[in-house]
């Protein structure tokens, strides 16, 4: 790519400000005189005009904008009001639909930087002052022009669980080349650990064999399991994934034992998943290019420490995960139910088990973390296992313990309804009173006690001798720090992958070209799960329908009149690749100057600030703008 002059006149050319103020219903106006804002930008030189709104990014709000840039009123764009994060591509959209270019648009943030933190004449005063420097830059803003790439047709999932089959299945669909990357020999995820889902009852077996087989057997997607992505490099479009397939090593034996009819591919093996091809005998390496990829890396099952309410510390206690498959697999006809070949006549179930965890009140793990969150699917998959158990097992009571019972969506409230009338006995505990497990003294044959404090009979201490303790845990999102790091993904305090924005934005990521899909973003039960990467998958096509994707033209460029070739920005570039060093002629002389790889640009400004040429500078982003900005800033109170 060619860098062009930096055409100083040009940038330092003085626009026709509109400024545009939004009251946020109360968000910003309930702390910062709006109108005092105004006020004080139409004094400033340049400010054509000042103007105020409920709600600056509804329909009424976008059309003032539009009409004065059609009337030729303004041609520059100051909108104060949210994070850009959350707007600014609203209001260049509707700078776009009126005919203007997107970028002659600044942004002042007077909601999380003024109202939400100051109040009162401060927050007015603050106010003034960012919306004053919003307006010198904007001055000095020039059209530009996005960054146009080619885009590779293909897109790269990484999981092969339900969210990831989906995705996959979805893109295919929509004629676009799609490489199913998964790390285990199967595909099914951690659903396929259940053997029929609530509060529906479809059997799994059925959802993921039918999904899977589909994928397997749509020749635009090709599958690569025992495999994980060990380099990554590029930009939106054009991104290159070095994946290395390896022989498996935990399920060797597991592998080995299975019979040979399994090993076709669409059979469903329980509580292991769908098998789709022969075991790679050799470590492989290979590289995939590839447009767009979208993250299906799942979650895992919180794994109790040991001696939480007793698990790892008496066989008694287990897990619901562990429960499910028990019931699955050892199905009696009695009206006892049996775990591990031991007649249960009663039995507890503790609610929140690694979810909704309290610092103070419950220890952190190895690495310092808590589970904060709710798990979301815990309940309904706790109150369905405990109605099952009455329906087919009566003579086994069920004791359900819990802080608080959320049965979100569809059908799931019934599953309490039913549980509650199926004489499940539902006893409710304070977050800093949990329940105690301990051995019994056998006097009754019960091998177990749990001793709680019932909220719902006003604290009486209520002691349940029983058979079973079941822990309802929670869900935990999977290692992916080696491809945060690749990446460079952006991790929630939950450690969950984090979205730019859960409404406007909800299955993309900042990093441009890369999506989410599934429970690497939140807990989320399967249909949950899926209709997000459904979602994942029509962004991604829609990005590569066009054959090329825009960029915003926010990157380095370079004054090659200027630049004499010291390397002292390559050397400070953060971005591998953004900036080098090529050799051209000059005069009939060979010389170094300095050269953008735009695509690959952050736009951070690291290489400005180390040239002593001033022969850098960031496009929407000039020292010059900044300068304006910065005295604007300390301009006296008659100024502004």
């Amino acid at each position: 790519m060619t860098d062009k002059k930096i055409d100083n006149e040009t940038t330092a050319a003085k626009g026709k400000v509109g400024v545009y103020i939004c009251y946020c219903g109360g968000n910003i106006s309930d702390h910062v005189d709006v109108e005092k804002v105004r006020e004080s930008m139409e004094k400033i030189p340049g400010v054509q005009v000042a103007r105020t709104d409920m709600f600056m990014c509804s329909d009424p709000g976008q059309e003032m904008i539009m009409k004065d840039l059609q009337s030729g009123t303004v041609d520059r764009i100051v909108v104060a009001s949210c994070a850009p994060s959350l707007h600014e591509t609203t209001f260049r959209s509707a700078i776009s639909r009126a005919g203007a270019n997107p970028y002659i648009y600044e942004h002042a943030n007077i909601r999380e930087q003024v109202s939400w933190v100051h109040h009162g004449d401060q927050a007015t005063d603050k106010a003034i002052r960012l919306v004053a420097a919003a307006t010198a830059k904007a001055e000095g803003l020039k059209p530009l022009e996005p960054i146009r790439m080619e885009a590779r047709q293909h897109v790269t999932v990484i999981g092969g669980g339900i969210a990831g089959l989906r995705a996959a299945k979805d893109l295919a669909d929509c004629g676009v080349a799609v490489a199913l990357i998964e790390k285990s020999p199967f595909l099914g995820g951690q659903l396929a650990q259940l053997e029929r889902l609530a509060p529906t009852g479809d059997p799994v077996a059925d959802l993921i064999t039918e999904l899977a087989g589909q994928v397997l057997d749509d020749p635009n997607i090709t599958v690569h399991i025992c495999s994980l992505v060990e380099t990554f490099d590029g930009y939106v479009g054009n991104f290159t994934l070095g994946v290395k397939k390896r022989p498996p090593e935990i399920d060797r034996e597991k592998l080995a034992s299975l019979n040979p009819s399994d090993r076709t591919y669409g059979e469903f093996i329980p509580f292991t998943g769908v098998f789709p091809e022969s075991i790679p005998a050799r470590a492989e390496e290979f590289t995939i290019e590839t447009g767009v990829v979208v993250l299906a890396t799942g979650f895992k099952s919180y794994t109790p420490r040991r001696g939480e309410y007793g698990y790892a510390e008496f066989p008694e206690v287990i897990t619901l995960p562990e429960l499910i498959r028990s019931m699955a697999e050892n199905k009696s006809a009695g009206k006892f139910l049996e775990v591990n070949g031991q007649r249960i006549r009663s039995m507890t179930m503790i609610h929140c088990v690694g979810s909704r965890q309290i610092p103070g009140i419950h220890p952190e793990d190895e690495s310092g973390n808590f589970n904060e969150y709710c798990s979301r699917t815990c309940c309904s998959a706790t109150l369905d296992a405990a109605g099952t158990i009455r329906q087919s097992y009566p003579e086994t009571r069920v004791f359900e313990l819990y802080r608080d019972i959320r049965t979100y969506g569809r059908g799931q409230e019934e599953l309490y309804e039913q549980a509650a009338k199926n004489k499940v006995v539902f006893l409710r505990f304070e977050a800093d009173e949990s329940p105690e497990v301990v051995p019994s003294d056998d006097s009754d044959g019960f091998p177990l006690r749990v001793k709680v404090k019932d909220v719902l009979t006003f604290g009486e201490e209520v002691e349940v001798p029983v058979d079973l303790v079941v822990l309802a845990t929670g869900m935990e999102p999977n290692n992916v720090s080696e491809l945060v790091d690749m990446m460079k993904l952006p991790v929630g305090p939950d450690r969950f992958l984090l979205e730019v924005h859960p409404k406007l934005r909800p299955v993309e990521l900042p990093v441009g070209g890369i999506m989410l899909a599934g429970t690497c973003q939140a807990p989320m039960d399967a249909g949950e799960a899926c209709s997000a990467a459904a979602a994942a998958a029509v962004k991604a096509a829609a990005l590569l329908g066009r054959g090329y994707v825009e960029l915003d033209p926010f990157v380095a460029e370079v004054d090659l009149e200027k630049c004499r070739g010291s390397g002292a920005c390559v050397e400070a570039c953060l971005n591998e690749g953004a900036l080098n060093l090529v050799e051209m002629q000059v005069d009939g002389e060979k010389v170094q100057r300095a050269q953008v790889t735009s695509a690959l640009c952050l736009g951070c400004g690291a290489c400005v600030a180390v040239c002593s040429e001033n022969a850098i500078d960031i496009n929407g982003w000039t020292l010059k703008q900044y300068e304006a900005m910065v005295d604007m800033i300390v301009a006296d109170e008659e100024t502004v």
